[in-house]
């Protein structure tokens, strides 16, 4: 306590954030240690009308974190019930308890505040990346952390920094897809967003990057299952997205359910001391997935019981554990107390978290105010919110195939049918509310009622996966003009259990084997474009699905993703020609399941005997990339300029950028969005390389005759590798660069 005041130090506003931090350290017991850095679900307690359980917790384990809304639950759906929780619960530590030390709040948000009935919930991972739009995925981050903060959370879950590689794994359609630079410029850009001005605007939140460090290509697709990958495709596919959100200042990273090599990195100080924290050089603190701790003892078997496991995962480096309240925060003090943990080590983690609570300002806000419903009503769902979501959405529409059909004119009898026509919860996908009561939002039936001036007949025709009225929708459709038929998957672990067909729904723990449609929809697709009435499939999936006989059937074909609360207004306005399909696809659409893995940058390899040519192993349904439009683009003049630095750079090649220029025109009859995608390949490595990975991209508009000139920057180091004993190397030679159907050739000196 200082002499001039009253209040201690750390309660003093005006005192330095390290001296408030140590001030405070300094009086808590071992037992306040161990909660500051434990946390608790609060939802599924006031789901049953009981936050008392919560105040305990608080009381008997002094605990720091608490998630009020995440993964369902009543509490979960209603607004008022979110502010009245935060506001109850934060009065109570502020107030009730001995230090006064405020909660930290934490959400799954990942494409918007969609657990908070209506909150603006954008397009899903994949749709989010079909846009290949940083600014607008920022954008929308930046609306996401303004409503999470104005129901008083600080902490969101995401963004997801996994590289999208196998479509079987459930969690895929969270992934901005298969490209490691992709994901990269999307994941900063995220990260910017929640984070803003720094964690003391009050309308910021922490972001979490996750799943650290390689979670996304797991075995069979399997969710949680092993990832048996070497150092060099570790740290050259799934570590740099995550390199990117550090160098925008992530303040929280996550690490991963499943094992690498052997190691659970919720238990691998390999992982989370000497390659986050030693080698990538990140200073904020790690949070645990749900249960990743627990796993470690009850799953991976690497700790004998769940004390070993807390023991474990504290060592290796985990600051936080989500959730777990009574058993972790025992643990952790038994440990100490039996000196099989260092307290020095828990204090530094108590160290990060209560320096993040003095960043964000929580010391000194009024915990009555630390959610205000008026802020609630006024800024969830939004109207300019709202725009932006239909933005995103319109802006994420993939046409993937069209013999002519579209874009309709806007006065044709529309038939609309298939499970995902008229249902508001299938357009969000994972990490949102499973019901639709009260829930704002437009759906591919309304939207297409409102887009013609045509008769609009709707019938369901099948569920997900079970037929229901075929014959009903097979009349109506015989009386259309065109058959719209909104198919694919659905909010995960909703309603599409495993079939013999169709495998399981998208979601957290779910996988599938087949990535076909329901043998249900793949009937009404056949029985509808038997009366002859053109088809246009709308897919609203979570995963790129193999559908190569749809794509023959269906006179157009367009990817929507789950495109959110606004999907409805976006695919009408696609097919009546509103919107121009501007949406490229961020992840490969395979022929079949049996094709996987299937990615654009493959690693090189060799000849078959009694081939003359490589042979092209890349042969998708649809590649990386694509993404048709309703007007014509000509990409020509692509040119090169090596723009040097005096300085050199590990491995011997130069240190600067390669300017790639490239003219862009539109040569057909209206305005529409092309996204100039650069590619380059080293012609000859010390190590094996991709065939061609993407290292650069930029959108652009153009009206009807317009032409463009685009400039677009690449670092020399993006053209380099990760060498394993060697770290991160650019080599001098010959780099093959690609835009569009032109390709020129670069050479990169080595260093003066």
């Amino acid at each position: 306590m200082d002499a001039d005041t009253d209040l201690p130090t750390y309660e003093r506003a005006d005192a330095p954030t390290e001296r408030r931090v140590e001030d405070l350290l300094d009086r808590m017991t071992l037992e306040e240690k161990a909660g500051q850095v434990t946390g608790t679900w609060a939802g599924h307690l006031r789901e049953h009308h009981d936050l008392d359980d919560v105040k305990r917790a608080i009381d008997d384990h002094h605990l720091g974190f608490a998630a009020p809304f995440g993964w369902g639950g009543a509490l979960a759906t209603d607004p008022e019930a979110v502010t009245a929780a935060v506001s109850d619960l934060q009065t109570y530590a502020r107030e009730e308890t001995r230090l006064g030390i405020p909660l930290l709040f934490s959400v799954d948000a990942v494409h918007g505040n969609a657990y908070v009935a209506g909150a603006t919930v954008f397009p899903n991972g994949l749709g989010a990346a079909a846009t290949w739009d940083p600014e607008g995925v920022e954008a929308a981050a930046e609306i996401t952390a303004r409503e999470v903060r104005a129901t008083g959370a600080h902490q969101n879950y995401g963004p997801t920094a996994d590289v999208g590689r196998d479509p079987r794994w459930g969690r895929v359609f969270e992934t901005f897809g298969e490209s490691p630079h992709l994901v990269g410029e999307l994941t900063a850009a995220k990260v910017r967003g929640y984070q803003g001005d720094g964690l003391a605007d009050p309308d910021s939140v922490v972001a979490t990057a996750k799943h650290f460090p390689a979670y996304s290509e797991p075995e069979r697709g399997e969710d949680a299952s092993p990832v048996d990958v070497s150092e060099y495709k570790l740290r050259n596919t799934f570590v740099p997205p995550l390199e990117r959100a550090l160098d925008a200042g992530v303040e929280s990273v996550m690490p991963s359910y499943n094992s690498i090599n052997g190691e659970p990195s919720h238990g691998s100080t390999a992982l989370l001391g000497d390659l986050l924290r030693e080698d990538l050089g990140f200073d904020g603190h790690v949070v645990s997935d749900w249960n990743g701790i627990r796993h470690l003892h009850e799953d991976h078997r690497t700790a004998r019981d769940h004390a070993d496991g807390v023991r474990q995962a504290r060592e290796a480096g985990v600051d936080v554990a989500s959730v777990g309240h009574v058993p972790h925060a025992e643990r952790v003090v038994d440990l100490v107390e039996s000196g099989d943990f260092d307290e020095a080590t828990l204090d530094e983690s108590v160290r990060r978290v209560l320096r993040l609570k003095f960043d964000l300002g929580l010391f000194d806000e009024d915990p009555a105010d630390a959610a205000d419903p008026e802020a609630v009503a006024e800024t969830l769902g939004a109207p300019e919110h709202r725009e932006q979501a239909l933005a995103a959405a319109r802006d994420s529409m993939t046409l993937l195939d069209n013999d002519g059909v579209l874009p309709l004119s806007g006065d044709e009898d529309v038939f609309v049918g298939g499970p995902n026509a008229d249902d508001v919860v299938h357009q969000l996908g994972g990490w949102s509310v499973s019901t639709d009561d009260g829930l704002p939002g437009v759906t591919v039936r309304e939207g297409v009622e409102d887009a013609t001036t045509g008769t609009v007949t709707y019938a369901q025709g099948t569920s997900l996966n079970e037929t229901l009225d075929v014959d009903a929708a097979v009349d109506a459709a015989a009386d259309a003009d065109v058959a719209v038929l909104a198919l694919g998957e659905g909010w995960y672990l909703h309603e599409f259990g495993p079939s013999e067909n169709a495998g399981s729904e998208t979601g957290e723990w779910p996988t599938r084997s087949d990535l076909g449609l329901a043998d249900a929809q793949q009937e009404l697709v056949r029985r509808v474009r038997e009366t002859g009435t053109p088809v246009v499939g709308v897919l609203i999936t979570g995963r790129p699905l193999a559908v190569e006989w749809l794509a023959d059937a269906a006179s157009a074909l367009l990817l929507a993703y789950f495109p959110g609360t606004e999907g409805g207004t976006a695919v009408a306005e696609t097919l009546f020609g509103e919107n121009d399909p501007s949406g490229r696809l961020p992840i490969t659409v395979p022929r079949s399941a049996g094709d996987l893995p299937q990615h654009h940058d493959y690693l090189a390899h060799p000849t078959p005997i009694g081939d003359d040519e490589h042979p092209d192993s890349y042969d998708p349904l649809f590649p990386f990339g694509h993404g048709l439009s309703y007007t014509d683009f000509e990409t020509t003049d692509l040119s090169t300029t090596v723009e040097r630095d005096d300085g050199g750079v590990e491995g011997g090649a130069i240190a600067g950028a390669v300017r790639v220029t490239v003219d862009v025109a539109n040569v057909g009859e209206r305005e529409g969005t092309e996204t100039v995608q650069v590619y380059a390949r080293q012609r000859h490595a010390s190590r094996v390389q991709p065939v061609r990975e993407l290292v650069g991209f930029e959108r652009v508009t153009l009206a009807p005759g317009e032409r463009e000139t685009v400039d677009i920057e690449v670092p020399v180091e993006r053209l380099g590798f990760y060498k394993p004993r060697g770290g991160h190397v650019t080599e001098p030679g010959e780099y093959r660069i690609e835009a569009g159907d032109d390709t020129t050739t670069v050479d990169l000196p080595p260093a003066e």
